[in-house]
């Protein structure tokens, strides 16, 4: 499992959507409030922001609250479109940076919050690890984005004990989806938040239902429920 967040809006630094907040990733990384699998986020971590039209990452396989790099620079990172997240691995799962989130195909930025057995997931050369999230991410990439509610819904036919909530953006729109997990938006004056777990106690949080796709294009919000929604 882990936890990650979405930013889209107006240029702001990744300091403050990750390690300013009261309860934000940084925190979350080792004292989540509202994570259902696993006690904390300690095996890496990623931060995804667009320079203009392309995506830049910084990833680490060490916990997020111990880099002091990370702490010295993310005030200095500015973006209109941020994707981060801190990282709980599954049993047996490779521990490095490339197996951290958000994955790229040089368009998205992507995050999975879950697990799915590899099994039921093709092999492709675009993965770049061999844990479940960076081979569920290279299938996405392969289908398009267009096409993630329908790749979740198939996915999670395949294996019923799935947990499939993808986060993702690509400079100008954010797409999520929530399959087992927990996810909350929050509309600000400046732009929008989705998150796994609102990272302050601001009351204008709101929680996206399960089993639902999100979209967000400007300040315009889509959710709309996924086949097998009860």
């Amino acid at each position: 499992m882990c936890r990650h967040l979405g930013w889209l809006g107006d240029a702001v630094s990744v300091a403050s959507l990750v390690a300013d907040p009261a309860n934000g990733l940084l925190v979350q990384s080792y004292s989540p409030r509202r994570q259902k699998h696993g006690l904390m986020n300690a095996d890496g971590w990623g931060v995804g922001f667009y320079d203009g039209a392309t995506p830049r990452r910084w990833r680490s396989a060490a916990p997020l609250w111990g880099d002091a790099s990370f702490a010295s620079v993310a005030p200095a990172l500015r973006s209109t479109c941020v994707v981060a997240a801190v990282r709980s691995a599954s049993v047996g799962m490779p521990i490095e940076p490339s197996a951290s989130a958000p994955f790229s195909d040089g368009q998205w930025l992507l995050s999975h919050n879950g697990l799915v057995d590899r099994s039921v997931l093709p092999l492709s050369p675009r993965a770049e690890s061999t844990n479940d999230s960076a081979l569920l991410a290279a299938l996405i990439f392969d289908r398009g984005l267009d096409a993630l509610g329908d790749t979740i819904v198939e996915v999670a036919a395949a294996d019923p004990n799935a947990r499939l909530n993808i986060l993702a953006g690509n400079g100008s729109r954010l797409v999520a989806t929530t399959w087992g997990d927990t996810l909350s938006m929050l509309r600000r004056h400046d732009g929008i938040v989705l998150a796994s777990e609102p990272y302050d106690d601001d009351p204008q949080w709101q929680e996206i239902p399960d089993r639902h796709l999100v979209r967000v294009h400007g300040s315009d919000v889509e959710l709309i429920p996924l086949k097998g929604s009860a």
